[in-house]
């Protein structure tokens, strides 16, 4: 399994964006496999984690077209500076079991 996590400065982040960042969620999930995705905003900073099987859904993703475009949007206005990482989970546990 493999999580992308995405850092971010925020900048103006209007009703716009929380349209796209809602819509590109249901698109990751439904079109591309990716299975959870949670975010949180405090203060200037945020970060997103979102969780997938394997690289190649994560790199069809990457080249969406849609994702594509939000992701100029970002760079024009929504984020300061972002940064993302893909790591591969070594292992996983919760609680409870």
């Amino acid at each position: 399994m493999y999580a992308v996590i995405f850092r971010a400065t925020v900048g103006e982040q209007d009703q716009s964006y929380f349209d796209t960042a809602q819509a590109m969620r249901e698109i990751a999930i439904n079109e591309y496999g990716c299975l959870e995705f949670v975010a949180i905003t405090e203060g200037d900073q945020e970060i997103a984690i979102s969780y997938w099987q394997n690289q190649q859904d994560i790199r069809r993703w990457r080249e969406d077209p849609r994702h594509q475009h939000a992701q100029q949007q970002g760079q024009a206005s929504w984020y300061k500076d972002y940064r993302v990482e893909v790591v591969e989970i070594a292992r996983s546990y919760q609680f409870p079991k």
